[in-house]
């Protein structure tokens, strides 16, 4: 099955329906054995030092690939993806461009599916039943995220992952419900949680360092919400499929996205937020609106390249999470 290369989340109901096999670039970088040298290869072809590294990271990882196919999202995600585009394009790789209207009109977001469609060659029946099929697996994931802030049962990091495996669900998704069902049935009966634990959440792009997670949690504390993968996981009552990705809310405004964040912050009992802002990226200035709109304690933390966590920002992480304690 042809292999399809995808920026960010899109409607893989069509790529799968047409039998092909979508690929979130994004974790082909990062999940790589040396992601750092992504991002030095696609500087040696050309691209500057002040570009966002996963930009850069995933133009080498189509390569590596050998991926022919892209579709890239040219409204609603990084304000670099024209330049990626041409790029690929320059190394031969076809671009199958995909909007989100910003102002989530229903009539445009239906015209960009079905063009998605038409290049795929497939009709509405055949994504219907897609979706179907993938919702059993986003029921999953939607149990884990559930178990990680109500029951308590799941570690931040396992969160993170299968929700923000749900953007392709790694391009099988009969063997990511199997891992998911594995998991669900080997948790803990007993809560994670001990009384005194402080109850993060953590909103923007997923992070570029791996070691995050696991450093709060040996700190006492625990994120029980992921917001950006939450909404790969498209948590949302509907059976429309334009309507699903009319209210997922990453590729629109920030205060739409504000919306779902409150209302999460709320329902989950979190005390302290972490907003991770990306290096050269523009979502770095909506920095100021999240902490202007958020009642809750803010940390933003700024990464880089692919790394650990360094000594400033565990530093930082340590004196937010005895603040909130305190």
């Amino acid at each position: 099955m042809e292999k399809i290369g995808i920026t960010t989340t899109v409607p893989v109901e069509i790529i799968y329906a047409a039998g092909c096999v979508p690929v979130d670039l994004n974790n082909v970088f990062i999940t790589s054995a040396c992601p750092g040298q992504l991002v030095e290869e696609a500087e040696l072809a050309g691209y500057p030092r002040n570009v966002c590294a996963w930009i850069k990271g995933i133009y080498s990882a189509a390569l590596h690939m050998g991926i022919k196919k892209v579709v890239a999202v040219t409204q609603g995600d990084c304000s670099n993806t024209h330049a990626l585009m041409e790029t690929w394009q320059l190394a031969g790789i076809e671009i199958i461009p995909f909007a989100y209207p910003f102002d989530r009109d229903y009539d445009m977001l239906k015209l960009q599916i079905q063009k998605l469609m038409d290049f795929f060659a497939v009709d509405w029946l055949q994504v219907q039943r897609s979706w179907s099929e993938l919702q059993e697996v986003r029921r999953l994931a939607h149990r884990i995220d559930e178990l990680t802030w109500r029951e308590n049962r799941v570690h931040g990091k396992d969160n993170h992952l299968y929700l923000v495996n749900c953007s392709d669900f790694n391009g099988d998704p009969g063997e990511y419900a199997e891992r998911a069902s594995r998991l669900i049935a080997g948790l803990p009966a007993d809560p994670l949680a001990g009384a005194d634990e402080v109850r993060l959440a953590y909103i923007g792009v997923p992070p570029i360092m791996d070691d995050l997670y696991d450093y709060v949690e040996s700190r006492g504390a625990r994120v029980v919400f992921n917001e950006t993968q939450r909404q790969f996981s498209m948590p949302f009552q509907t059976a429309d499929l334009v309507e699903q990705y009319r209210l997922y809310t990453y590729p629109y405004g920030i205060f739409y996205r504000l919306q779902d964040i409150q209302e999460q912050l709320a329902l989950r009992r979190v005390q302290g937020v972490i907003h991770y802002a990306q290096s050269f990226c523009y979502r770095q200035i909506e920095d100021m609106i999240v902490r202007a709109r958020l009642s809750l304690p803010v940390l933003t933390l700024e990464g880089d390249r692919p790394n650990k966590l360094d000594a400033r920002t565990k530093m930082r992480l340590d004196a937010f999470i005895e603040m909130l304690r305190a």
